[in-house]
């Protein structure tokens, strides 16, 4: 992923910040929200239906 940025400095010319243009910042925010969600997956320490317990517990649940 090629991220178009532009740099902001102070007057020292140090970079203090940057600047993305949308499109990256979406792309990296997806990625984020990605990454996130597979370590909370993989984090996820709950039992593990069978496909029959699944549709048992479905048919319990408030079809509200």
């Amino acid at each position: 992923m090629e991220l178009k940025r532009q740099y902001i400095v102070d007057e020292d010319n140090h970079k203090v910040a940057v600047q993305l243009d949308i499109d990256t910042f979406e792309k990296i925010e997806d990625v984020l929200e990605n990454y996130a969600l597979v370590q909370l997956i993989n984090a996820d320490e709950s039992e593990t239906l069978s496909i029959e317990e699944a549709k048992k517990y479905y048919a319990t649940l408030d079809k509200a």
